[in-house]
């Protein structure tokens, strides 16, 4: 399931991110999804989202 698509994401579910930071390496953090930041249905490079950490970033990947 893609993480550009606002309706594939709801709170709760566990999904990996990429952080500002890390978005020239790729790295991605896991966590689960406590908060959506992105307003528009969806977004070319993933929904941004707070996770339950307090981090923010961008899904790439939704783990079933």
């Amino acid at each position: 399931m893609a993480g550009t698509k606002r309706e594939n994401i709801k709170l709760g579910m566990t999904v990996n991110i990429v952080q500002k930071q890390d978005q020239r390496t790729g790295k991605l953090t896991q966590g689960v999804v406590s908060k959506l930041l992105t307003k528009s249905p969806n977004h070319p490079h993933g929904i941004k989202v707070m996770l339950e950490s307090g981090l923010v970033g961008r899904v790439k990947e939704i783990n079933e």
